[in-house]
């Protein structure tokens, strides 16, 4: 008889170490099996044979077949994320096994992706300069701070190339499943046939196929996907790369709380692969870690495809209420634009950060905007109790009559919805083509379902959120239009100026990729604020720099680690006697840590539910996780989030 101490992949097992379970068979360490796990049978993966513990061991009822196994990367990579994201060992083991390997597959191979065939241009003079000093470096991670629109899709494809002519595989990661089309056209194009798509959208039965050709392939492979990709039985990996790397959808938001970037240099490491991260708004807290460590940082700042086409800018105050004639939201100049995009057969983008919908407090005369004094973020309005508050650090205040900087008494609460902006559009361009992708889309309606036909420009106003100002390179695109370009700098959070100078470059880079001459209209209540100019003038350093200044007087990242902890209770009352309770209790720890006073979640009611959450600094992260160990049981947590609200 043989023992192994095994990794379940169930939820309901929340321990932090292997359990131990017998069978007649010698099993290598990453063979697929199922045990059962009190009153159900889990799906697990062997971690090592042990000698024979001192207690009954129950047997393994299932082995899978040999060519279906996780390779030892993945096994010491789940021990790694045990102890650096604290999390129950099943949440993590349940994110390498899809449940649906425990159907019997109907084939043996899935081939990838069909998709439409595109032209690769040979690489610029910077793109050759670029791959030369990634393949050639002996550092493992790199920065890749490309402009839009400077071609960091076809450096990967010539990375990839590279690594594959070593016989090794590539993990390439994308933050949304609408870009996937645009990036894998690319890929395939290159490497017909040896590229495997993993996103959630796939059928169980598709999840349990890929995952199977991916472990039994004796070819190496390119997988592309979203941040759950890292997680692909890929064995002798050489790259891993994230596109648009600063986005926040690569933070996993449930337990466990990981990071892509992070767990990417761990696993490449692990495999002795390289790790690229590619950008142009590149997160404040990586450029700094690049900077401060040495790291190698690559610049892009030529346009891949050169022509005579330029991109005018023009800025509206929204303030002045005489450029808005026939629309509360649309400028006169906007709604002359996109007729004369309709005209000329080219499309219009209308940008509008949903996001921006908060409750926040503003004066429509001259933009002041309620802001907290302790963290200088925005103040979130609460229309039950008129009250003004602090979702980071839980300072109070009542609401202003009038304005403290102009008297006046036209304060605002509200924003506008993308429906709304549909409707209102579709009043004013009646017989215009006019497509909207936000979160309510239904899965045919989606970008990734509509591509093609967003793409060949049989749109004339395309309104969108955050998905469409994320790689997509329109060639028919004449207008881009940004509502209110400062929307995200209501938000009460530390990072709100970082996401909107990557927003408004992102949504600006669109119209910036050299197919046609193109014109961008920002509409704005503050057209002076320095993340906005920044912006305008692609001046990262100048952004990096102030954010970075901020930062360290408010001690955030790159700083200060974070946790945020968070309770939920009936009430409100007794959610704040929780957090407080917490708070106490750590400050009794007497570690060198910063903890918040106790405040309502951003979101403090949700499912009947009242959250409340303590935010907690330090500038050694072992201090953090200290304080995760004396947390009481099933109090929620996350460590290095990517926001506080």
């Amino acid at each position: 008889m043989y023992y192994y101490e095994v990794l379940v992949a169930s939820q309901r097992y929340h321990g932090d170490k292997a359990l131990t379970y017998s069978s007649s068979e010698s099993l290598a360490s990453g063979r697929v099996i199922t045990v059962p796990l009190q009153k159900e049978v889990s799906m697990g993966t062997v971690s090592k044979k042990v000698p024979k513990p001192p207690f009954a061991t129950k047997p393994i009822t299932g082995i899978f077949p040999p060519d279906i196994m996780l390779p030892n990367q993945l096994i010491d990579l789940t021990w790694w994320l045990k102890d650096y994201y604290p999390s129950g060992m099943g949440q993590i083991v349940t994110m390498l096994l899809p449940a649906s390997l425990r159907q019997k597959s109907r084939q043996k191979a899935v081939a990838g992706t069909v998709v439409p065939a595109v032209a690769q241009h040979s690489l610029t003079s910077q793109q050759k300069t670029v791959v030369t000093a990634i393949s050639s470096s002996g550092e493992r991670m790199h920065l890749l701070h490309g402009e839009t629109g400077s071609g960091k899709t076809r450096v990967y494809i010539e990375l990839i190339k590279l690594v594959l002519g070593d016989d090794r595989s590539t993990i390439l990661l994308t933050p949304e499943i609408g870009l996937t089309p645009q990036l894998m056209a690319s890929v395939e194009a290159a490497y017909p046939g040896q590229t495997v798509v993993l996103h959630s959208n796939l059928t169980p039965a598709q999840r349990r196929d890929r995952w199977q050709q991916i472990a039994s392939s004796k070819t190496p492979l390119i997988i592309v996907g979203p941040r759950s990709a890292l997680f692909a039985p890929l064995r002798n990996v050489g790259l891993i790369i994230l596109d648009e790397a600063h986005d926040t959808a690569y933070k996993q938001e449930q337990a466990p709380h990981y990071v892509a970037s992070r767990v990417a240099a761990k696993l490449a490491e692990l495999h002795g692969a390289k790790v690229v991260l590619g950008s142009a708004t590149p997160l404040v807290s990586d450029y700094y870690t690049f900077e401060q460590k040495r790291l190698p940082i690559h610049r892009m700042t030529e346009l891949a495809t050169k022509g005579k086409f330029t991109s005018k800018i023009q800025v509206i105050n929204l303030r002045d209420r005489e450029l808005f004639r026939k629309s509360n939201w649309l400028s006169t100049k906007l709604l002359s634009a996109i007729e004369h995009n309709i005209e000329n057969h080219t499309q219009s983008l209308i940008f509008l950060n949903r996001r921006g919908s908060a409750r926040l407090v503003l004066c429509q005369s001259c933009g002041w905007q309620a802001a907290c004094p302790r963290c200088d973020v925005p103040l979130t309005y609460h229309g039950d109790s008129h009250i003004m508050r602090c979702h980071t650090c839980g300072y109070s205040s009542s609401a202003p009559a009038s304005c403290p900087s102009c008297a006046s008494t036209d304060i605002t609460f509200k924003s506008i919805g993308t429906k709304a902006l549909e409707s209102e559009l579709n009043r004013l361009f009646s017989k215009a083509r006019i497509m909207r992708f936000d979160s309510d889309n239904s899965v045919d309606d989606s970008l990734e379902k509509q591509f093609q036909t967003v793409k060949s420009g049989d749109v004339d106003i395309i309104i969108g959120t955050q998905l469409l100002a994320k790689g997509l390179d329109l060639p028919k695109l004449g207008l881009v239009g940004i509502i209110i370009s400062d929307t995200g700098l209501y938000f009460p959070d530390y990072t709100a100026e970082e996401r909107t100078y990557q927003l408004i470059s992102q949504v600006i880079g669109r119209a910036d990729r050299g197919h046609r001459d193109t014109e961008v209209i920002v509409q704005s209540y503050h057209p002076d604020n320095a993340t906005l100019t920044h912006a305008l003038h692609k001046d990262y350093q100048g952004f990096y720099a102030n954010q970075l200044l901020e930062r360290k007087n408010y001690n955030f990242p790159p700083y200060r680690f974070v946790l945020k902890i968070r309770v939920e209770r009936a009430s409100s009352a007794s959610a704040e006697k929780a957090a407080g309770t917490i708070a106490s209790k750590l400050a009794a720890l007497g570690l060198r840590a910063e903890i918040s006073s106790p405040a309502p979640a951003f979101m403090e009611k949700v499912h009947n539910r009242y959250r409340w959450q303590i935010v907690v600094k330090a500038v050694s992260r072992k201090v953090l996780l200290e304080i995760i160990q004396e947390l009481p049981k099933n109090t929620s947590y996350d460590i290095d989030p990517t926001h506080l609200l």
